[in-house]
């Protein structure tokens, strides 16, 4: 399906965490679909720089990457806090994407016909309003969690006065009667409800009912309960994923040969680890994780980006080194479909979630922040594809239980069971008559106008 008419489709990027790539490949799908439609990509350039050396857009000239101010004053000395970058964005908003619009109107000479932006910028709906078009959302987690953010002033009065009791399950809401207090990110009932981070995704959960459509980096059979909710409470909710899925990369770079390492061992015999780009366990947990795999005798594929702490493993490595290996990235999704993984250990990312579906590996789970603690809720409790770690940090005993479980246990057959199911939908879903594509055919009638 192609769009013939044209316009000018500016998109608001978060350039932190793994927000951008999902939104610019959404926006790669689309003007693929719609050539006689000009993208305007929004991002500061350090996040612009990095999403677009990843992610090999056809070249169709329609898609332009503008620099946005990343809100860090000149002169700046950092200091140390986890969160003073994204805080320092966040205080620049909206202005800096304001003049980024007049900018790229300018810069192409076409008004804007639709704004396409990261679910978290509730600012976006204002802005679509005084330009009189579209506004579109994209949300790039779990269909729970934008839940959460919707029903958050209904959280915080039922939950007030309970905040000790982080067992109390959120039965009051559809679909989420296996979820706990305590899984639900910081900033929702719990930790400071007054900081910017909060402050924003507590706006988008208010505004987000006037957007012209949000869209989901998921499919529709994944969980048909809160999506009918979200239908409900929404103008329009398309389920457009999973985007490993409807868009896959044409070609990838093996360059630590994971692949024919993988190729070497038997189907479901050894565990795949990756925590993500953002953060690594702690010393302590590495070393407990390690003794674990090497106690089990695990054959293992490791990919370890903290390259700080690598080190720390020199010794595991020399005991193991006919048993695992260790790199410094991997094809993760291809790994991940390989038949030889027999699980994948991991921070409960949606992505990362995403791509075990696609490849029907069940999972361990070590959340470690933002919407993690509920994806591994999910995983666990809701799906029952994996295990979240026992006490929610690695340790020798508790990991050696998680492995046993997966590999050994009737429990951990029945989790590849329950995902290989699920792997089958995810992927019925992107076919030709699939849910995901169907959404997305209307997904581009709305941004085309």
């Amino acid at each position: 399906m192609q769009v013939t008419k044209q316009g000018h489709v500016v998109v608001l990027a978060f350039p932190f965490g793994t927000h951008a790539a999902p939104l610019l490949t959404l926006v790669g799908r689309l003007s693929a679909a719609a050539p006689n439609l000009k993208f305007s990509f929004l991002n500061t350039a350090k996040s612009n720089e990095k999403v677009f050396s990843k992610i090999k857009i056809a070249e169709n000239g329609n898609i332009k990457a503008h620099n946005v101010y990343d809100g860090v004053p000149e002169g700046h000395v950092f200091s140390g806090h986890p969160l003073e970058s994204v805080e320092l964005f966040l205080k620049a908003m909206p202005e800096t994407f304001k003049n980024g619009v007049k900018e790229a109107v300018k810069e192409s000479g076409l008004k804007v016909t639709c704004l396409l932006s990261d679910a978290f910028f509730w600012f976006s709906g204002d802005m679509a309003a005084e330009m009189g078009v579209p506004w579109v959302a994209l949300w790039t987690a779990a269909p729970c969690s934008i839940s959460v953010h919707l029903y958050t002033d209904l959280i915080r009065s039922t939950l007030k006065g309970n905040g000790e009791n982080v067992d109390q399950t959120l039965k009051f809401i559809p679909g989420m009667s296996a979820i706990h207090a305590k899984d639900l990110p910081d900033g929702v009932c719990h930790g400071n409800l007054e900081a910017p981070f909060s402050c924003m995704l507590h706006n988008m959960g208010r505004i987000l009912p006037r957007a012209t459509a949000l869209a989901m980096n998921s499919f529709e059979e994944i969980d048909h309960t809160i999506i009918d909710d979200l239908k409900s409470k929404l103008k329009m909710v398309l389920n457009v994923g999973p985007f490993n899925l409807a868009s896959p990369p044409q070609s990838f770079s093996d360059e630590s040969g994971c692949i024919p390492w993988l190729d070497k061992h038997r189907a479901s015999s050894l565990a795949y680890l990756c925590f993500g780009s953002i953060l690594t366990p702690s010393p302590n947990e590495l070393m407990a994780l390690a003794e674990a795999l090497e106690a089990q005798k695990v054959p293992f594929l490791w990919s370890f980006r903290d390259s700080s702490k690598v080190q720390l493993l020199d010794k595991f490595l020399e005991r193991t080194s006919t048993l695992g290996k260790i790199v410094p990235w991997s094809p993760q999704l291809q790994v991940l479909e390989h038949v030889s993984v027999g699980v994948f250990i991991t921070h409960a990312g949606w992505n990362s979630i995403s791509e075990s579906i696609a490849g029907g590996v069940p999972m361990i789970c070590r959340p470690f922040f933002a919407d993690q603690p509920l994806n591994g809720r999910l995983v666990e409790d809701i799906w029952k594809i994996g295990v979240n770690v026992e006490g929610g940090v690695f340790t020798k005993c508790g990991t050696m239980k998680a492995l046993d479980l997966v590999f050994k246990a009737e429990q951990g057959k029945m989790m590849r069971e329950n995902i290989g199911i699920l792997k089958k939908k995810a992927r019925e879903a992107v076919a030709t008559d699939g849910s995901s594509t169907k959404n997305f055919k209307t997904l581009l009638e709305v941004v085309s106008g």
